[in-house]
């Protein structure tokens, strides 16, 4: 029997890492292996993870694949990766892969029919995980008036912008799409959204609406799809492309140093993230006289902050953050912003 294997999608900031906690926490015994591909110098989401204190959670089943996206490393990471998975003692109940908010999931899906893997594992379902509030807000849509007004006033613009490829290829993908974050929309703004949403999806792909990420799990790992065996009916922009490339990105680090004053840091990430177009910045801040480890993960001017555990002893306790837009941003100018 083939193991099923889940691919969580979805832009940055949607709530995929909320999403994985979830699952983990309702597993119920179930051996889940959890796989995290992340965009970005280092591995907040992994720390993320190993912070959570969920029982079951062990540390040796969160295997993160650093070396950038998994569709493009596929021949030097995914598949010893899986391969690790598959010959252990206890072989995992059910395989959960969190791709890169910037990853397109069509290539990851076709990894699955290498002979290695196609024989022992099955895509189950693709999960695209959206952020309900930013598509409220027109960041991802296309707007085909806007656009062909853009267009008329830049000849250079002849295609939709990168954001705009990877939203629709990652919703053109999906099995099921998690409208997330649905308690901060308003009543007039579901409709809105939804009809965007499935303007982008395929025939009969459902729509739910959730709330960090609670779905109960029979719905979310029990589809069945077999996706390795359907790419012809899931279209992608890349369709054609022997491979792809995230110039259009770009992530750096920056360290801080203690922050005494939490709002104020929150402040300075807002003006950085409005003024400078980021797309994501998150991290971990050391709070003087605090024994905690303080998270922060910024979606645009949208921010969240808490602190999820205390500092290991003999842990480095320092201030550091990722910041993840589009590629050309003035890096001196967003450090300078951040460390005020």
């Amino acid at each position: 029997m083939k193991i099923p294997a889940t691919v969580i999608t979805g832009f940055l900031g949607a709530g995929k890492t909320t999403l994985i906690r979830h699952i983990l926490a309702n597993a119920n015994g179930r051996r889940i292996a959890l796989i995290i591909n992340e965009f970005g110098d280092i591995g907040i989401d992994r720390d993320v993870i190993n912070g959570c204190a969920i029982e079951g959670c062990a540390e040796e089943d969160v295997l993160e694949l650093a070396n950038g996206c998994i569709c493009c490393t596929v021949a030097d990471d995914f598949l010893p990766t899986m391969e690790k998975l598959l010959n252990r003692a206890e072989p995992p109940d059910h395989i959960v892969i969190e791709t890169s908010g910037l990853a397109l999931p069509k290539p990851l899906v076709k990894a699955f029919n290498w002979p290695q893997i196609r024989s022992r594992v099955t895509v189950d379902g693709v999960i695209a995980v959206v952020d309900g509030p930013a598509v409220a807000a027109g960041r991802f849509a296309d707007d085909p008036d806007k656009v062909q007004a853009v267009r008329e006033a830049d000849d250079n613009l002849d295609h939709h912008s990168p954001l705009e490829e990877v939203f629709e290829d990652q919703l053109l993908c999906a099995d099921l799409v998690l409208m997330n974050k649905a308690d901060l929309l308003s009543v007039s703004d579901k409709p809105g959204v939804l009809e965007i949403l499935k303007r982008e999806t395929r025939n009969g792909v459902k729509i739910v609406e959730t709330v960090k990420g609670n779905i109960d799990l029979k719905v979310l790992l029990a589809m069945s799809a077999a996706v390795e065996d359907d790419l012809e009916g899931r279209p992608s922009h890349h369709d054609g492309d022997d491979d792809h490339d995230h110039d259009e990105f770009e992530s750096f680090n920056v360290g801080l140093g203690d922050i005494d004053d939490t709002d104020a840091l929150e402040a300075r990430i807002k003006t950085a993230s409005l003024d400078h177009d980021i797309l994501r910045i998150k991290g971990f801040v050391h709070v003087p006289g605090k024994p905690m480890r303080h998270v922060v993960q910024a979606v645009g001017p949208r921010i969240d902050r808490y602190f999820d555990r205390p500092w290991a002893d003999g842990e480095v306790r320092q201030s550091r953050l990722v910041v993840i837009g589009l590629a050309g941003m003035d890096r001196t100018a967003i450090e300078r912003a951040l460390r005020g």
